[in-house]
């Protein structure tokens, strides 16, 4: 039997995550922070350590000698500047004790979760060859992108790695990314729909990429992941399709920056996050796509549709009563 290591087993990629390692015959150990959730790891057989990114001994006394892999899954994708120093301490900090664990413990390999953001803003369309941004003013893409270093570093020291740079993922399992969109739109509350456009992922697609990432990924390479290239109109479009609620019409990006600086100035008052930040405002006017054509190739990537991965996430938002009028809704 093979054994993972994850970190992040408890968000939204991770559960997935772990749900196919499980379904493949894998162990898997995850460490957790005390207030995480733990019930549907505990259901698929999860071993559960406790464990704080921001130490690495704990990480070491959680990993297993020799894991076959090491999933660095865990990350902050706050996109609000009152949590820049949080952000960069778990997206960067983190990422460094996680490797100098793998590498303190012998694994074989370590196989980091990175995103689409290390291109940084307005890059086009993108693949697997674009040199990633090395700078940017949203704290998440740049931490994102610092992350990858301390993996690249990792790997000259003699870690065998592999990265993983998803888009937006949607599915199962979302509890507080896209999973907010998705309500507003079908709660008939979303005031416009911002002018950008991305790649959207199925989120069960990139944890079994994951998976393959683990098995037959080149060792040093970084892999683009993308099931459907779509503008936030056409999936605002799909999610009231699918819920019945309303699609609002596009909003030109200066008057949606122009509203987030308003807020912004409120929020330096009361030190609370308000609904809508610069920096969200940048990340979804922005027009960035992935080419996940050598993922396809080398690793088996399936992309889904947007109706499908739309579907998906619906379907568990009702069976959870995360949507409006459904049995068991909570607020």
């Amino acid at each position: 039997m093979k054994t993972a290591f994850v970190t992040g087993a408890a968000g939204f990629l991770g559960v997935n995550l772990a749900a196919v390692l499980r379904e493949a015959g894998w162990r898997v150990v995850a460490v957790h922070r005390p207030a995480s959730r733990l019930s549907r790891l505990r259901a698929l057989g999860v071993e559960l350590l406790p464990g704080d990114l921001h130490d690495q001994a704990s990480l070491e006394r959680a990993m297993p000698d020799g894991a076959d892999a090491v999933f660095h899954v865990a990350g902050n994708t706050s996109v609000w500047s009152g949590n820049d120093a949080v952000q960069t301490r778990d997206n960067v900090d983190g990422t460094r004790h996680v490797a100098a664990a793998a590498l303190v413990r012998g694994a074989r390999r370590l196989v980091h979760t990175s995103s689409v953001a290390v291109f940084g803003l307005g890059a086009g369309r993108v693949d697997d060859e674009t040199p990633p941004a090395e700078s940017c003013w949203v704290n998440y893409y740049r931490t994102k992108r610092l992350a990858e270093r301390e993996v690249e570093e990792a790997a000259a020291r003699g870690l065998p790695t592999v990265v993983l740079r998803p888009g937006n993922i949607i599915g199962p399992e979302d509890r507080t990314t896209w999973v907010q969109l998705v309500r507003l739109v079908a709660q008939g509350r979303l005031p416009g729909t911002p002018p950008g456009r991305a790649s959207w992922c199925h989120v069960r697609e990139v944890a079994r990429a994951h998976l393959a990432a683990a098995e037959r990924g080149r060792p040093g390479s970084a892999y683009g992941l993308s099931c459907v290239e779509a503008s936030y109109a056409e999936f605002v479009a799909s999610v009231a399709a699918a819920t019945g609620g309303r699609a609002p019409p596009v909003l030109p990006a200066v008057a949606l920056r122009a509203y987030a600086r308003l807020l912004a100035l409120g929020s330096a008052l009361t030190r609370r996050q308000p609904a809508v930040t610069p920096e969200g405002v940048a990340a979804t006017c922005n027009r960035i796509t992935m080419d996940s054509s050598r993922a396809q190739r080398e690793l088996g990537y399936q992309p889904a549709t947007l109706q499908q991965m739309v579907a998906d996430c619906v379907a568990w938002l009702r069976s959870e009563g995360l949507l409006p009028g459904e049995a068991g809704h909570r607020p």
